[in-house]
């Protein structure tokens, strides 16, 4: 029998949230919509980007001991009724019962994710020393910090003058152009992981291990401008074996595995 209870839409919170609440107001279940891209910087996606604009990222949790009972139905049902968004993308742990509930609704899988982590106990320093001061023929190293507030190219934030802010950037430029780049991203001084995007490389500049050394280096340099981080979380796609060689060369390790499925309006994918 389907329970009782009421979705309501929650316009307070500034971006379209609904929650699914039982008797004496019990919130048996949430869900809410991001944009995909907030700062507008592709190397800063945790998703990659959609291919209709104005896709939103959708954030769905029922209760354990709500869950089988249509709560997540129904406030899906309510998003897909009060928003008009023309893709929906959601992250789903691998093993997960989001599964299941994906599939069931029409969901499809497009791509799948790899969350690593790094902590800098078991980084040899030395060692990465050795990669940073490696010559790159062509290339050389440089670096920016800062506050990370509108969405400027790569580019004009590497040109840009540093100042103290959340942001580390490391990048491989060849003849002022950028070729290869990583960013870091930390938080409150309270807390010690950082979220590290990247490495990227930019094509004609491939193979050249220009992402093992930027990526060296950005490690090497948070840990210079930020030293209460003791650890750096990222994530990639699975399917591109040189970033996950990279990064398993440098250390990070496997933390949680997710796939990511989309529902385009209709819902029909």
């Amino acid at each position: 029998m389907e329970p009782l209870l009421d979705i309501v839409a929650a316009p307070e919170s500034g971006a379209p949230r609904w929650r699914a609440l039982a008797q004496r107001g019990v919130v048996a279940g949430v869900a809410g919509l991001w944009p995909i891209s907030p700062l507008g910087l592709d190397f800063l996606l945790p998703i990659a980007p959609a291919t209709e604009p104005g896709a939103a990222e959708l954030r769905l949790y029922v209760q354990p001991e709500w869950r089988r009972r249509g709560v997540g139905s129904r406030l899906l049902t309510a998003v897909r009724e009060q928003a008009t968004p023309p893709r929906l993308v959601t992250k789903v742990a691998v093993g997960s019962p989001g599964q299941a509930f994906c599939r069931r609704h029409g969901f499809r899988h497009t791509r799948s994710w790899r969350h690593e982590l790094l902590t800098y106990c078991d980084v040899h320093q030395a060692w990465l020393g050795e990669l940073v001061d490696a010559e790159h023929p062509g290339y050389r190293l440089t670096h920016w910090t800062g506050d990370l507030f509108a969405a400027p190219r790569v580019e004009d934030l590497i040109r840009s003058p540093s100042r103290p802010g959340n942001a580390v950037l490391t990048a491989a430029d060849a003849d002022g152009e950028v070729a290869a780049y990583a960013l870091a991203v930390v938080g409150a001084p309270s807390d010690p992981r950082a979220h590290q995007y990247g490495p990227a490389v930019l094509p004609g500049h491939r193979g050249r291990r220009l992402s093992r050394w930027v990526n060296a280096a950005l490690i090497q340099r948070l840990r210079e401008v930020h030293p209460h981080v003791d650890e750096i979380e990222t994530a990639g796609a699975e399917d591109d074996p040189r970033l996950v060689a990279t990064r398993e060369h440098l250390g990070f390790r496997t933390l949680r595995r997710v796939h990511i499925y989309e529902l385009s309006e209709g819902g029909r994918s």
